[in-house]
């Protein structure tokens, strides 16, 4: 569902008698002015009838600006977007509604609601008289192609009288904010190698002790079923205690994001680095509906969701929660003035580190060999290796060298390295990850461009995962 914007009144405090009397229409300055010309005219001549029609005149005008400025700010409004989290490409849509929370109608108001222009025009609209106790609901539709966080807010409201008098303009004082997520692509349910029933693939279950005839109870806790009370511990210690239950251990996954500014070229919804955005989310999006614990690692040695065991998304309320953290922070995600992956190296502590799937820009030896170091520090390893050359020239851009010479060097050290053409899919080369399951020294490396992407074979996703 989505997240609704708090209700709010009107700035009560920004007016006055002087902002109301600015708030006279054309036809209100008129009636004054003519009243004020009759009254003058009336004084001069003698004419009483004449100073009571300009005094009505006069007078009209500011009983209307009075009467509005006492009943504007009985008006409250609130916005609700839904949703309010939106992939980059899609649209959301915002209702806004007014409530006449005072015991007069009002009269004609126009409701103007502030958007940044990325997300299109500025909605106006025009509402008819809303009863005392009354409410009137509108919405519009936002859309954005560019990921980020947008305010959208405060709202205006502009009321005017039913002789059209006077006419004011103000600001609620509270606002939203649409966050733009990047586009995240459904990727194929490939099988790892060391697929295991359970939470994940390639789990592993253990239970408390090495065997179920040697079980060490713990104490009895309120809720815990009666059917796993352990008797003789019972017995033994004079105290209910209970069996422990096999301690299931989630498979985990690192997704590491290059955002040096040195390894991209381009900026627009359609760059590399968008590309590797975009498959940074897919990625995380499909591993957590595989079961894996997740976390998200740039080149500067940031980790989300950084809490739980060892910085990954523990259960699943807290996966859906870290989840919707990295989503945010993926959103708003830019590239670093960092040169090198030294500190994304220094996180991976080793041994026990999982599947690493890393989206990287261009690389030069010496960071391709701080990559190469962090196969170490995993039980299996992607790369997909973003062509930078090739994606400058664009679709159908040929593959470069330096591409494929980082490639080999990745393959040399045990990665599973798949070069990224320009607007590629990732399905795909997931799926031509997933042949590569022997030998990847061997295998050339246009085949990530489609030359003979269905034939090669590398241990993609192979090696044991924790």
């Amino acid at each position: 569902m989505a997240a609704a914007g708090q209700g709010a009144r009107a700035d009560d405090d920004r007016g006055g008698l002087r902002t109301a009397l600015a708030g006279l229409t054309t036809r209100g300055r008129s009636f004054f002015a003519a009243g004020i010309a009759a009254a003058v005219c009336a004084y001069v001549l003698g004419q009483s009838d004449l100073l009571r029609v300009g005094l009505l005149l006069a007078v009209l005008p500011l009983v209307c600006a009075a009467v509005l400025y006492r009943t504007r700010y009985r008006v409250a409004g609130s916005r609700r977007l839904s949703p309010a989290r939106v992939p980059a490409g899609s649209e959301a849509r915002v209702h806004l509604r007014m409530d006449n929370v005072s015991r007069l109608p009002t009269g004609l108001l126009m409701l103007q609601d502030r958007v940044p222009y990325v997300l299109g025009p500025r909605p106006r609209f025009v509402l008819d008289r809303v009863e005392a106790g009354g409410r009137r609901e509108v919405s519009y539709r936002v859309r954005s192609d560019l990921r980020g966080r947008y305010p959208l807010g405060p709202l205006q409201l502009r009321l005017t009288d039913p002789f059209g008098m006077c006419e004011l303009t103000r600001s609620f004082s509270t606002y939203d904010t649409l966050t733009v997520i990047p586009r995240v692509e459904a990727l194929p349910p490939v099988r790892l190698t060391g697929e295991a029933k359970g939470y994940g693939d390639g789990r592993h279950r253990s239970l408390a002790l090495a065997g179920e005839d040697d079980v060490i109870p713990r104490g009895y806790r309120h809720g815990d079923d009666l059917r796993r009370v352990h008797w003789r511990s019972t017995a033994r210690y004079g105290e209910l205690m209970v069996r422990r239950e096999e301690q299931p251990q989630r498979s985990r996954c690192t997704v590491l994001l290059d955002t040096r500014d040195v390894a991209h070229q381009g900026t627009g919804p359609d760059s590399a680095f968008e590309w590797a955005v975009s498959g940074t989310a897919s990625t995380l999006v499909h591993m957590l509906e595989r079961g894996f614990s997740v976390r998200l690692l740039t080149d500067t040695g940031n980790s989300l969701p950084g809490e739980g065991a060892d910085g990954f998304a523990g259960a699943s309320q807290e996966s859906a929660d870290a989840a919707g953290l990295m989503m945010d922070t993926l959103a708003v995600i830019d590239h670093s003035d960092g040169a090198g992956l030294s500190r994304a190296y220094d996180v991976l502590r080793g041994g026990n580190e999982g599947l690493l799937v890393a989206f990287i820009g261009d690389l030069d030896d010496e960071q391709a060999a701080v990559l190469a170091k962090m196969r170490q520090r995993s039980g299996a390893a992607v790369a997909f290796v973003l062509d930078g050359a090739a994606w400058a020239q664009g679709p159908g851009g040929a593959p470069s060298a330096a591409v494929r010479h980082s490639v080999r060097l990745l393959r040399d050290a045990g990665w599973t390295a798949v070069a990224v053409p320009p607007a590629a899919a990732l399905a795909d080369l997931w799926r031509q990850a997933d042949h590569l399951r022997t030998g990847a020294g061997s295998a050339p490396v246009t085949g990530a461009f489609g030359a003979a992407g269905g034939d090669e074979r590398g241990p993609v996703m192979s090696g044991g995962l924790s």
